[in-house]
């Protein structure tokens, strides 16, 4: 049995997402996403603020890749932003990374049942380390 691999698309979130910029992303990010099965990861790293412009525009995004059974990662979320999603609810819909590189390998390693769209990576884990 051989698979298909997909292309993975790995985006930089502006700085600044108020509501225009939001619109703007989106129209880019609906040439990304009108394939079959979009696997895209979400560079989260330059946002300053999570608010709600934001996080509609991280439920969008994933709302058009789920259409077209694809999935959005979240990777390098700073911590400030981590703290509003987890606020809102929203990383339950989400796998989130440290790092771009580990999101790209997350769509190359098979899925399991626990995994789908939960917050099992990176900073949502009680670190082991911790004195």
């Amino acid at each position: 049995m051989s698979t298909r691999m997909h292309a993975v698309a790995v985006k930089q979130l502006p700085e600044k997402l108020n509501a225009k910029q939001g619109r703007l992303f989106f129209e880019e990010m609906e040439s990304w996403v009108n394939v079959d099965h979009p696997r895209i990861v979400l560079d989260c790293s330059r946002v300053q603020r999570m608010d709600r412009s934001a996080m509609h525009l991280l439920l969008c995004c994933l709302e058009e890749a789920l259409k077209r059974n694809g999935d959005v990662k979240l990777a390098r979320i700073p911590e400030d932003a981590m703290g509003s999603l987890t606020e809102m609810g929203l990383l339950r819909l989400f796998e989130v990374f440290d790092t771009n590189a580990d999101a790209v390998e997350s769509f190359h390693r098979p899925r399991s049942h626990a995994a789908s769209h939960g917050n099992m990576h990176g900073a949502h884990q009680p670190s082991s380390n911790a004195a």
